[in-house]
């Protein structure tokens, strides 16, 4: 029954490789554009420690006080670079401070250090350029001054609670609650906060929804596009004329679309691992043991999330096939697939975001009843082991795909194939005659 399928498959995969816009579209773009934009991150955080460095600042002092005189010498303890504008108006103070490119104005005015050595309160205003870009670099010089100040204002707190209660711990009179964070893992009470976990695992949360959506996306474009192409310059015709049995023809079209897809997801996925990984130094996570946690992965929950995700891919390009028998060209093929993307963008952006079983009853049904919902909710037996929810999604998923196989068989075998068009035309009124 199956005689030449191998000769349909390397057939379909030959085709598909060939055509440069699946090459650049499935692996040389997801190879390229994730390192490139991982590279992007890390650069721009080096950037933004160099800037750090490089922190100067002009310095207004009104008051010409001890306080005021502590607080530069706070400054210079981060190693900022200091110049005072003292002889200038604050208006000519800015206007010095943006042609000699400093990075923050502090004005210090009259009688700080007497308001605050009073047990009062006093303004001090900080000026930084805005240029409208810079991202995290230009970020930087803002949140690192405005945390040092931050710093010495709390010095100056713990210099009035010692004033007034010698001796005593300024920790524990700012902060009578000390609370410690545990996390309950599978039923076991686990010594990390809650916060650290979703933490460590939110690049996987979203990594894997985005990449199983991108895969059916682009298998469902292979997958249109092979019968389109090949309606398109009259060869369908030829190849159903051989002596080989129409099942066979659709299972190798499935077949080398399934191979050149993979090969696609594991460019994307290795690119977007990349990626997600130029985040891992400012999570400041520490040392987990997921694997202690029972969060780490294991080979069943590998197995099923593999099954989970063949069976949305078969029933993705089964879908696609159907539909590009009703489509005259490879532009028909991609207007009729496309908005089939919104079964796979809604799932995956509930399932990012929230949990399906906490949305309302009606809401809930209908993601559920969507077949893709289920391979982005087998994404999470990697971390929580519910198999048994996966693997109904399997079955839901498997029931799903056997109609969509049998209505394409059922298409492959009929001339429908070549005759079944689906045109939109426009009504138009006619004119009626006088």
């Amino acid at each position: 029954m199956f005689s030449g399928l191998l000769n349909i498959i390397t057939k379909e995969v030959k085709e598909m490789v060939r055509d440069p816009k699946i090459l650049l579209s499935m692996i040389i773009v997801p190879l390229l554009m994730f390192p490139l934009m991982g590279f992007a991150v890390q650069t721009s955080v080096e950037s933004a420690e160099q800037s750090i460095q490089e922190t100067s600042i002009a310095i207004v002092d009104q008051d010409q006080g001890p306080v005021a005189a502590s607080l530069e010498t706070y400054l210079t303890m981060f190693n900022f670079t200091l110049t005072h504008f003292d002889d200038l108006t604050i208006d000519q103070a800015v206007q010095q401070m943006q042609d000699s490119n400093f990075t923050n104005l502090v004005i210090i005015p009259d009688g700080f250090s007497q308001n605050i050595t009073n047990g009062g309160t006093s303004d001090l205003t900080v000026y930084t350029p805005f240029s409208g870009g810079g991202g995290i670099a230009s970020a930087s010089q803002s949140s690192v001054i405005s945390s040092v100040i931050f710093n010495f204002a709390d010095a100056i707190v713990d210099q009035r609670i010692q004033e007034g209660f010698p001796g005593a711990d300024t920790t524990e009179i700012l902060n009578p609650i000390m609370w410690d964070e545990k996390s309950i893992v599978k039923g076991q009470s686990a010594d990390v906060g809650p916060s650290v976990l979703f933490g460590l695992m939110i690049s996987q949360s979203i990594a894997m929804p985005v990449g199983i959506m991108t895969l059916l996306i682009f298998a469902m474009q292979l997958a249109a596009t092979t019968v389109a192409s090949e309606k398109e310059e009259k060869t369908l015709e030829t190849l159903l004329t051989m002596p080989i049995n129409r099942t066979t023809i659709l299972a190798g079209k499935l077949t080398g679309s399934i191979i050149v897809a993979l090969v696609g997801a594991v460019a994307y996925l290795l690119g977007l691992s990349y990626y997600m990984s130029s985040f891992t130094g400012m999570m400041g996570t520490g040392n987990i043991d997921l694997a202690a946690l029972g969060l780490a992965p294991t080979i069943e929950s590998y197995a099923i999330l593999g099954v989970s995700l063949f069976m949305a891919l078969l029933s993705a390009l089964a879908l696609a096939i159907s539909l590009s028998v009703f489509a005259e060209d490879v532009r028909g093929a991609q207007a009729l697939v496309g908005p089939l993307s919104i079964l796979f963008i809604v799932p995956m952006v509930f399932t990012m975001f929230t949990d399906i079983n906490a949305l309302p009853f009606p809401l809930s049904i209908i993601m559920l009843a969507i077949p893709f919902t289920h391979s982005m909710l087998a994404t999470n037996v990697t971390f929580t082991g519910n198999y048994i929810g996966a693997i109904g999604g399997i079955v839901y998923m498997a029931i799903f795909t056997i109609v969509v196989l049998y209505i394409a068989s059922r298409l492959f075998g009929t001339e429908k194939i070549l005759t079944a068009k689906l045109k939109f035309k426009r009504r138009t009124k006619s004119i009626p005659r006088e």
